[in-house]
């Protein structure tokens, strides 16, 4: 839910509702319409004036001016451990918005002296390892060589200008003091205080990343000879079924950009959380990548990840701004939700639905009208008079429940949440001074100021098991219309003259509203009774840093084909950019689909890091067993596909936790050096190891995959054995999904059908072995409770799996270091091998003392199709410790 297609016209406001199924561009700004968008877009290349006044100190300071206004400022270099460097540019004796609260506690240990800062006339040099950073004094200006060769240029094209804060002149525009749009006047307090500068990435081929838009994973050309469009833009926002490919900016804002190409890959972060817009451009004589940026307030704090390779980029960005969260196992299961169900009786019968149709999932959902009167954190008693039960039952079979909690809230001085909000002044403010008040779901609502440490103090002691009355342990969160969502607001959205904590404007903060509401309710979800369970909450709004807190989802899509297709692009590109837990709606959100795009997106969708099913409320009912044949048995299929992964992807999320790598990545990731897969996104990789080219058209059932690398590759249903190749037409029929497992890779599965991921601990595991050219493989399995936080003490288990010389072995990938243990009498109860010759003369546990033989014979891949084709290596029960070293011989 979020789209406002079921909104009411109520006649105390005379409110309009959004109610037709469609985007509504009238409804938000074009750059034109935005006086800074406009005033930065039309400044000309060669515009900038800034000069370094005198030299660099040995820490990389110095002072700035701009000779043509006599603004002065401070710019400073720094340089932290993982390979980033980082400029400020701060007026002197003027104050702006800093973004707190997103940058790791952490950051400043990694901070190191440059190795030399060396003066060289009219330039400055600033070294550390391989990396220099060649700073031009006058015009302003600096670039970046990684080991001599130059991967990133600032203010190349001379656009850097600060729009310095000052008062009104006469001869000012009205629109910097006063921006008018359908009705709504916005009053500029500070006058223009807008920032542009340029980037470009010399010798890269394309660029990724500035979520969220609906559109490709290699960014397109907003700016060029024969290109009419607008800029990407950066501005969370409420986007009623969006276009599916569009730069307009959707409900969260991530202001990380990649630049990959042969030479590796570089990557900038601007810590900036007002209103942004990137252009995208081609150098005219070389196709480099150059980049424009303006934001309408904050400050310039740029930070560059120096690579040379795409997971170092991300790994250093993630130094930056965190790692993922380790999420509980649950919550990589899959998800039902709908807008909304019912009743206690209709929660009931889905939940039977899924055992009577022999289906796996993890989480039922409930929208908002669960609740009393659109009153968060209460239930409808008619409709939910048992809320406790409800749970409990869901429970008693492994599952979970979410509920929605948004963060309007509704104007009712009898209502104990507005009512304590009011007294204790926690709601934003309006210009005036006044609380300010809009319109959302429960009608009248005021929306409480969660910039404020206190108004998140008081929104996570609300999650208290004695405090939301009716909820239990086993209940999560769903934030939505976090952007925030103001549907008589201007672009939908809250004034920019608002007020927040510390007098700072709405247009300061406006893109960290949602990130502050995920990480209080994150928090409170943490807190409750008994204390020691990993949170879940999905939101929708998100920024930089939203990685550590929880998952997101893209929001309000539609069931067609080209909603499908951009889900991949999109989910993509959140990975880059740092953010990858998350997903798209299974089935999409607005809309019926038919039988064979329902049976296409779940067969996408079990690949989704999150993996959500839901509907609109004036959609028909859609559960995964409603299609009749052959549907039913085909979703049926998508969904154990997904939990037989599970392991595999939980370690997937335990390795995120580490070094951030993304879930979901684009195959350049895992092959940077192949020109041709810059910009391919109709198949993806899942982790290092299994390669995904679903069916993305109506009709189909053959794709083209890529197979890279040196290969071999292997059919995951068959084993049949592939060579590498730039295109491959591969079989897909409605029945079957194309994944691939790379060779030299060992994936971790359970393959033994259950409810829910709950209902799978304790079952053993299968190994899948794929062996390269040279017959090697390797491979990780993470194991810990999969719901506490006992893990961050220790208590796990991380296995490495190796195979070379002929020996499969299990070594420990990590010690635990705290003082919890985990204690796991899991097995290895399958070993299945590609890429052997055939069956082995001889199996045997070489590491046991006497050694003890093992059966092995050829058969199928999965032991859930005993007719498959007999192409793999299988070992049967070698029931060998998890947490044990062990090493099993194959005699060929």
């Amino acid at each position: 839910m979020a789209g406002r297609g079921g909104c009411r016209i109520l006649a105390v406001l005379a409110l309009v509702c959004h109610t037709a199924l469609a985007f509504k561009a009238h409804e938000f700004k074009t750059c034109d319409q935005n006086p800074f968008c406009k005033r930065n877009r039309e400044r000309a290349p060669g515009a900038a004036t800034y000069v370094v006044n005198g030299g660099f100190s040995a820490q990389g300071t110095a002072a700035l001016s701009n000779p043509a206004d006599g603004t002065k400022f401070t710019a400073e270099f720094n340089w932290y451990s993982p390979g980033v460097v980082r400029f400020r540019m701060k007026e002197v004796d003027k104050v702006r918005y800093e973004v707190p609260d997103v940058l790791s506690t952490e950051l400043p240990s990694l901070e190191t002296k440059w190795d030399s800062v060396n003066a060289e006339g009219p330039f400055t040099r600033l070294i550390k390892g391989d990396i220099n950073v060649f700073v031009h004094h006058m015009p302003f200006s600096f670039r970046v060589f990684r080991s001599g060769v130059e991967v990133l240029s600032f203010n190349d094209q001379k656009l850097l200008h600060y729009e310095n804060i000052r008062d009104r002149k006469p001869e000012d525009a009205a629109d910097m003091w006063e921006a008018k749009f359908k009705g709504f006047t916005d009053k500029i307090r500070n006058g223009p205080t807008s920032i542009m500068f340029d980037v470009a990435f010399p010798g890269s081929a394309e660029v990724y990343g500035i979520p969220e838009h609906a559109t490709s994973l290699a960014l397109k050309s907003t700016k060029g000879e024969g290109i009419v469009s607008e800029p990407y833009r950066l501005f969370n926002l409420d986007v009623f079924e969006y276009l599916h490919d569009s730069p307009f900016g959707l409900y969260g804002s991530i202001p990380m950009l990649m630049a990959h190409g042969t030479k590796g890959s570089t990557g900038i972060y601007w810590h900036n959380a007002a209103e942004m817009y990137v252009d995208v451009s081609r150098e005219k004589t070389k196709n480099d990548p150059q980049t424009s940026w303006f934001s309408e307030s904050g400050m310039l704090d740029l930070f560059i990840m120096t690579g040379p390779k795409p997971l170092e980029v991300v790994t250093q960005y993630s130094a930056l701004t965190g790692n993922t969260y380790l999420p509980p196992l649950f919550s990589i299961g899959y998800h039902q939700c709908r807008w909304n169900y019912n009743d206690e009786a209709d929660v009931d019968a889905v939940d039977q639905g899924f055992d009577d149709s022999v289906m796996p999932y993890d989480v039922i959902w409930l929208d908002i009208e669960h609740t009393d009167g659109k009153r968060y954190f209460t239930w409808d008693k008619h409709l939910f008079p048992t809320p406790e039960r409800m749970q409990e039952d869901i429970a008693s079979k492994g599952r979970k429940m979410v509920n929605i909690v948004d963060p309007h809230i509704k104007r009712d001085a009898n209502y104990y949440v507005h009512a304590e909000a009011t007294k204790m002044g926690l709601y934003v403010k309006d210009a005036s001074g006044k609380d300010y008040e809009g319109w959302c779901w429960p009608g009248s609502s005021s929306y409480l100021d969660f910039t404020n440490p206190q108004v998140r103090q008081f929104w996570t002691s609300k999650f208290g098991l004695s405090q939301y009355k009716g909820s239990t342990s086993n209940l999560y969160i769903w934030n939505d219309m976090n952007e925030p969502s103001v549907f008589n607001g201007p672009e939908i959205t809250m004034p920019k003259d608002a007020l927040h904590h510390g007098n700072w404007e709405h247009r300061d903060v406006h893109n960290l509203y949602g990130y502050y509401l995920h990480m209080a309710t994150s928090e409170g979800l943490a807190r409750r009774e008994p204390g020691n369970l990993r949170p879940f909450v999905l939101s929708r709004a998100f920024f930089a840093g939203t990685q550590r807190i929880g998952p997101i989802w893209t929001g309000d899509n539609t069931a067609d084909w080209h909603h499908l297709q951009v889900s991949l692009p999109m989910l993509l590109t959140l990975g880059v950019s740092g953010l990858t837990f998350s997903g798209a709606d299974v089935g999409g959100f607005f809309g019926n689909p038919d039988p064979e795009l329902l049976v296409r997106w779940y067969q996408v969708g079990a690949f989704y890091p999150f993996f959500r099913g839901h509907a609109h409320q004036e959609t028909k009912r859609r559960e995964p067993w409603l299609f009749g044949e052959p549907a039913t048995t085909h979703i049926r299929n998508a969904l154990r596909m997904r939990y037989s992964l599970l392991p595999y992807m939980y370690t997937l999320f335990a390795e995120a936790s580490l070094t951030n790598a993304p879930v979901m990545r684009p195959l350049f990731f895992e092959f940077p050096e192949e020109a041709a897969l810059y910009a391919r996104e109709d198949c993806f990789m899942l982790g290092p190891a299994l390669l995904v080219a679903p069916v993305l058209h109506a009709g189909h059932t053959e794709v083209d995959a890529a197979l890279p690398g040196t290969g071999p590759w292997y059919r995951l249903s068959t084993g049949e054995r592939l060579a590498a190749a730039p295109s491959v037409a591969v079989p897909a029929p409605l029945e079957d999904v194309p994944v691939f497992v790379r060779g030299g890779h060992v994936v971790a599965r359970r393959e033994r059908p259950r409810r829910s991921a709950a209902a799978m601990a304790g079952d053993p595991y299968t190994l899948v072995v794929a062996l390269d050219a040279f017959g090697r493989a390797s491979g990780e399995l993470y194991e810990d409770d999969g719901l506490t936080t006992a893990h961050a003490d220790g208590a796990f288990v991380h296995r490495t799996f190796t195979f070379a010389d002929g020996v499969l072995r299990s070594t420990a990938r990590r010690a635990p270091s705290g003082q919890a243990i985990y204690t796991t009498a899991t097995v290895v109860e399958r070993i299945v091998v590609l890429g052997l010759p055939g069956a082995p003369r001889g199996v045997v546990v070489e590491s046991s003392v006497p050694q003890r033989p093992l059966e092995a014979a050829m058969g199928p891949v999965s032991a859930g199709s005993p007719a498959g084709p007999k192409a793999a290596v299988v070992v049967r029960k070698p029931d060998l410790p998890v947490a044990a070293d062990w090493a099993v011989r194959f005699d060929m």
